[in-house]
């Protein structure tokens, strides 16, 4: 299990985040894409809305991060016209769950390597956010959790101490810049600015858009 999460680790190159707040979920991520050593974007957003309802975050391999959630928000759109119903938080975290879980399952030249967090508000005003990790498995998430970035441990030591279970969502979003901060300065694979998007009872709203630029002179 420890070479495992090691393995995990060293090849997201990436810090996302999620946040349970007591009005409701907090999701952030920065934006550096790296190659090996390389950057190789500034500027790549890692977390966004699904739809009206959901917000999804990803760490791993580039191509997986920008195909899965599409994916999942077609396939979202398309239960709900069969079954005449909006699929719930749950649903659609089960459903991310199998994808990442067959996409490494099943034989090919290069198996899926993302894992994801999954926040959202269910039509009775509850929020929920889950985990998927890159082998396929989901855990709900009652306080925080940073999947497998590579910025996961600087966050992870930061939240232990400052998070409390009657955190606002504005709260939560000072946290999670303040964690974001943290893993930007010392993991090799975070960076350059940051997105941060509030779930609450009012809807999907992005909070903070920031770019961070290293300037020679």
């Amino acid at each position: 299990m420890e070479d495992d999460i090691k393995k995990n680790i060293l090849k997201t190159g990436t810090s996302i985040l999620g946040i349970v707040c007591k009005d409701g979920i907090v999701m952030a991520a920065d934006r550096q894409v790296t190659a090996g050593n390389i950057v190789m974007s500034k500027r790549e957003k890692k977390v966004w809305p699904v739809n009206d309802y959901l917000v999804v975050a990803g760490c791993g391999i580039a191509a997986d991060i920008q195909r899965v959630p599409r994916v999942l928000g077609a396939e979202l759109r398309l239960k709900e016209l069969r079954t005449k119903q909006r699929p719930s938080v749950k649903e659609a975290a089960s459903l991310l769950m199998n994808m990442n879980y067959s996409g490494i399952r099943q034989p090919s030249m290069i198996p899926q390597q993302a894992g994801f967090l999954l926040a959202g508000f269910n039509e009775n005003n509850t929020f929920e956010l889950y985990s998927i990790e890159p082998a396929g498995s989901i855990i709900k998430v009652e306080d925080y959790d940073a999947n497998f970035g590579s910025g996961m441990p600087y966050m992870l030591g930061l939240l232990e101490r400052q998070y409390t279970k009657n955190l606002t969502v504005k709260e939560g979003a000072e946290l999670a810049i303040e964690a974001l901060k943290a893993s930007t300065q010392r993991d090799i694979g975070s960076g350059y600015g940051m997105d941060i998007f509030a779930i609450t009872k009012d809807g999907i709203n992005k909070v903070v858009e920031k770019e961070l630029i290293s300037e020679l002179k």
